[in-house]
């Protein structure tokens, strides 16, 4: 799930900040392929970063950041982006899965500034499908493909020389806390540990549809894969404590906003039900950071994680009152709190490395 998806009608919430004709571009643009996507993010990309949202408005000096597209090993081009303190070396490596419709362009490029800022490393991609990678948008063929391309990525960005001998570790938002987990699965000892951000280990029973259409939709998704035919509440209302920041989601113009398409629909419920069966394969340190009044991805299964995981080092951190989007829908306060509380436990187990080594 994700703390992208907003509604469209964007037009009321731009007033002042965008020119009639950038207006009618974003808005009527087909979003389907990469190539209008990276089209559009190029030309509101300036209007993003001027918006009165506590993430952007953060002046972090010394910051770098860098942007690239590569193809992977199935041929995908993917992109990328990295955050960077300039001239210090990194404490240690945060490699930040994005959640479902999302790019690391938008909201997480804030969060990514802020933990940058402390000394980290921050790498990110937009998974194929999503943002500024190829694929078609919001398609996801199989959950396991998309968590390979994701390990493979990673892979990458910790076999740089200039990162050796650095703690890694995992940072999943939402869909993103699902894949961290998988990739986790994957290769249970390569990491230092997982940050995990209201991870979607189970979507809430008020957003998943009842029995009976998940049935019908199962069947169509054999047929019809790629059409968009999933009832949906609206995310971004679930999602967002703040009305502002809310509408702020407009902003986020390359997010995938429609009904969520069949496959992927149904490859984001068979995952769930994997990790839930799974929970007790996790063994790496980790901090879990979830608001209890979340109802897009369900809190008792974050307790539920924190109890059953087998890691000896695991800290869950349950924000009273808050919603799904805690790095960036609540009072700026929560914002910081949360982002705080991640840093924190990131220099805690980036020194005990350190000292271990």
């Amino acid at each position: 799930m994700s703390a992208a998806a907003a509604p469209a009608q964007a037009s009321r919430k731009w007033e002042g900040l965008v020119d009639e004709a950038l207006e009618r571009e974003v808005l009527g643009a087909c979003l389907d392929q990469a190539p209008e996507r990276r089209r559009v993010r190029e030309a509101f990309k300036d209007v993003q970063l001027s918006i009165d949202h506590c993430l952007f408005k953060g002046q972090y000096s010394g910051i770098g950041t860098k942007e690239s597209y590569e193809r992977n090993s199935r041929g995908v081009e993917i992109f990328s982006k990295c955050w960077f303190q300039e001239n210090h070396r990194m404490k240690a490596i945060v490699c930040l899965c994005h959640g479902y419709g999302d790019t690391c362009t938008f909201f997480l490029d804030g969060v990514a500034r802020k933990i940058a800022s402390a000394g980290y490393g921050v790498f990110a991609l937009d998974y194929p499908g999503f943002g500024l990678s190829e694929g078609l948008h919001g398609y996801i063929p199989s959950f396991d493909t998309l968590v390979d391309d994701v390990a493979e990525h990673f892979a990458k960005v910790k076999g740089n020389p200039e990162h050796r001998g650095l703690p890694s570790f995992i940072f999943g938002q939402s869909m993103g806390g699902a894949v961290a987990l998988k990739v986790h699965f994957k290769q249970p000892n390569e990491w230092n540990g997982a940050i995990l951000v209201a991870p979607m280990c189970k979507i809430a029973d008020d957003v998943v549809p009842p029995w009976p259409v998940r049935q019908v939709l199962i069947f169509m998704a054999k047929l019809l894969p790629k059409e968009k035919l999933v009832p949906q509440k609206d995310l971004a209302e679930l999602a967002f404590k703040e009305k502002k920041k809310q509408e702020q989601c407009s902003f986020n113009v390359i997010a995938y906003k429609d009904k969520p398409r069949l496959r992927t629909a149904l490859e984001m419920l068979n995952t769930t039900q994997e990790i839930e069966r799974r929970l007790e394969e996790v063994s790496l340190p980790m901090i879990i950071l979830h608001g209890e009044a979340d109802l897009v991805t369900d809190p008792a299964v974050s307790k539920a994680l924190y109890e059953k995981a087998k890691s000896q080092d695991k800290k869950l951190c349950l924000y009273k009152g808050a919603y799904h989007a805690i790095m960036e829908g609540e009072p700026d306060d929560t914002i910081f709190q949360v982002l705080d509380d991640i840093i924190s436990w990131l220099d805690q187990h980036s020194t005990k490395k350190e000292g271990s080594s």
